[in-house]
């Protein structure tokens, strides 16, 4: 019997929302994350995580458990969802034999031996979807897509694929995660937001990892903004090194080039190297 998703209502948002996803057991990065959050006085109840928290870094138990300290809002990505389920793998849909399904063979494992009990409970109350208003706006937090969690959503994919989420969850703004590459669009008053991730870099030649801000303009119109930060990228690298995790992605901290693009569509595969600019 199919899985029956949990949506979670978190009411009538108001003031700065900070947005951000894929952690992938970066704790050098989350905490630099929070401490953006505390620097602009953004609080727990206005900050919003798409998921996978746990993945390719070494810290999956310490990230999240500064997740629940935090109190923020958090969503099951699709990592969460393999983990709590005792899944034997990260649920991604890597193409079988190619690289990052054979690296996830490390990672994965590594992750599960890592996590607690209380961790593990914690993944099994997140739910699928978070619904919420904010700028007179219906929003909907996703991981993928409304129709499947490690659906991958990137800026190129076609806008009628995206209207069916809009349609389906009679939605006017979607934060999504899972991709990795933060992008935004905008057709006929909806707006399909991605924060990018902070676990790991967005392909683009740096170090640097994304998240985005929401704002509500005096008219009570949306903005929305795209931020990046630097953090203890080589600590991180260390530690991925030290417990024997994929050499690839350690180094992918430091050079902000993908090991593999294979999850990539055409578009986005040739921006490789590429600095975003927003």
């Amino acid at each position: 019997m199919e899985r029956q998703k949990v949506t979670k209502e978190i009411g009538i948002l108001e003031g700065k929302i900070l947005v951000f996803g894929g952690v992938y057991s970066n704790l050098q990065a989350l905490n630099r994350m929070q401490e953006i959050a505390k620097t602009l006085a953004i609080p727990s109840g206005n900050t919003i995580c798409t998921g996978d928290v746990v993945a390719y870094c070494a810290q999956p138990e310490e990230c999240v458990q500064l997740v629940l300290d935090w109190g923020i809002h958090c969503i099951a990505g699709n990592v969460e969802i393999q983990l709590r389920e005792g899944g034997d793998d990260c649920g991604c849909d890597f193409t079988a034999g190619g690289r990052c399904d054979v690296f996830s063979r490390q990672w994965y494992p590594y992750a599960q031996e890592m996590l607690s009990a209380q961790s593990i409970d914690w993944m099994k109350q997140l739910p699928d979807f978070l619904r919420f208003t904010y700028a007179g706006l219906s929003g909907l937090v996703v991981h993928g897509s409304y129709f499947e969690t490690s659906e991958y959503i990137f800026k190129s994919t076609p806008w009628p694929i995206k209207a069916q989420n809009f349609n389906k969850t009679q939605s006017d703004l979607i934060l999504a995660g899972h991709c990795g590459l933060p992008f935004h669009e905008e057709q006929s008053g909806k707006f399909w937001l991605n924060p990018g991730v902070i676990g790991m870099p967005a392909n683009d030649g740096t170090s640097q990892v994304w998240y985005m801000i929401l704002e509500k303009r005096p008219e009570g119109k949306i903005l929305f903004s795209h931020h990046s930060f630097e953090y203890d990228h080589e600590l991180t690298a260390q530690l991925m090194q030290q417990h024997q995790l994929p050499l690839a992605y350690a180094k992918t901290l430091e050079t902000g080039y993908w090991d593999s693009c294979e999850i990539l569509p055409e578009v986005e595969t040739a921006q490789q190297g590429t600095k975003l600019v927003f």
